[in-house]
């Protein structure tokens, strides 16, 4: 399961669940300190999830204000079973009336890992459904319906082996989608992956933030809600859990009640050589309410002149994987040359999927973090600039 990530808190008094925060690779830890943050308890961390358990309360907390979770399951079933056969009764000897109303439709995802009963995720999750139709049937002479575009219910299955753990998914829609972008360029960074980033570098609001390529402006934008402690969820319009038959509509206000902004003095830049990139930036920062807090400016790196100290100055440049770029290697070059140039006494964390590309920085690397993004297996890498002869990584 990974490393384990374990915490002493203090008991709750409504009932609590047995959770699953998913998240992307590398970012496991940055989730379990905000489940911690949130209430958490008996938190630990396996690969791209962190399991823990809450109340209610926690669930609708963990979707409306973790930042790096993808989405949030409530455990409901936990079996063995030695076959297909045995798979079925036991998924039909679910009290499925308790998660799921006849008159609500719903969907399944399932993940298969090492079984020799079920050759891929499809067959797993055909036969949970014929399960939960037979059980219905059997109940009530009628069965609820399919939908895998837009379902009221969402049913998790995870099969390892002999082993099948069953969840309602919470979220629904993953909670990267804030809610706040409407437009992105070509290569569009994850909102998850932004806020982890800026998690993992320490930039916690108190000094300068600087992107220099922008794009769609994921990094400023998730940069200024951290800053002014904006919900991650503020302009999310509905998760699954409000379909559920506990949904307690009282505590979800109570959660989403609005709270004073934290204050922000410090300046975060946003640049792009592309105009239409920066238009797209500006129109989400705006849903998003924190245009007023970003500095925009159509400007190619090489001819960005800002004076910073102490910055935290965060690159997700083209790869020269899903955007082409002339010469990638001149491009990085300049990256690295301009960095020590012209933002020494600050902080670089780049991100790319390019080792290669690395070496053109010409930059001594002081950290180094295996991310993901996308399918695409990246470092982000930082560089303490410092005033001096360039050495390489």
């Amino acid at each position: 399961m990974g490393q384990e990530y374990k915490l002493n808190t203090k008991s709750k008094t409504l009932k609590n669940f047995r959770l699953v925060a998913k998240t992307s690779f590398g970012l496991e830890q940055v989730l379990a300190k905000e489940i911690e943050t949130i209430g958490g308890s008996n938190i630990t961390t396996g690969n791209r999830a962190v399991f823990y358990e809450g109340d209610l309360e926690i669930i609708y907390k963990s979707n409306y204000l973790l930042r790096t979770a993808l989405r949030v399951l409530k455990e409901i079933e936990l079996f063995r079973f030695k076959n297909v056969d045995q798979f079925y009764l036991k998924c039909k000897g679910i009290e499925w009336s308790k998660y799921l109303k006849i008159e609500q439709n719903f969907m399944i995802n399932s993940t298969v890992v090492h079984s020799k009963d079920f050759s891929n995720s499809m067959f797993a999750s055909l036969k949970a459904k014929d399960a939960i139709a037979d059980y219905f049937r059997e109940k009530t002479g009628k069965r609820p319906n399919v939908n895998t575009e837009n379902p009221e219910i969402v049913i998790n299955l995870h099969i390892n082996q002999d082993s099948c753990t069953i969840s309602l998914d919470s979220s629904g829609e993953s909670l990267h989608k804030r809610g706040y972008r409407i437009k992105q360029g070509e290569a569009p960074l994850n909102e998850v992956l932004a806020a982890g980033m800026i998690f993992l570098s320490g930039w916690d609001g108190t000094t300068d933030f600087i992107d220099p390529m922008c794009g769609s402006g994921t990094l400023p934008i998730e940069a200024a809600m951290i800053a002014q402690n904006i919900p991650a969820g503020k302009f999310r319009k509905n998760y699954t859990f409000e379909n559920w038959a506990d949904y307690n509509y009282e505590i979800f206000e109570k959660v989403t009640a609005p709270k004073p902004k934290k204050k922000f003095n410090k300046k975060i830049y946003a640049s792009d050589i592309s105009g239409s990139n920066l238009l797209n930036a500006q129109t989400n920062a705006r849903r998003g309410l924190v245009f007023n807090k970003i500095i925009f400016q159509t400007c190619d790196f090489k001819d960005l002149s800002i004076t910073a100290n102490n910055a935290t100055i965060m690159i997700n440049p083209p790869y020269g994987e899903r955007l082409k770029h002339e010469n990638i290697d001149e491009l990085y070059a300049m990256i690295g040359e301009r960095l020590k140039h012209r933002f020494a006494g600050n902080s670089a964390w780049i991100l790319s999927a390019s080792r290669e590309n690395f070496k053109n920085i010409g930059l001594k690397t002081s950290k180094k973090i295996e991310l993901y993004n996308g399918s695409l297996e990246c470092r982000f890498n930082n560089y303490k600039l410092f005033s001096g002869k360039l050495s390489g990584s």
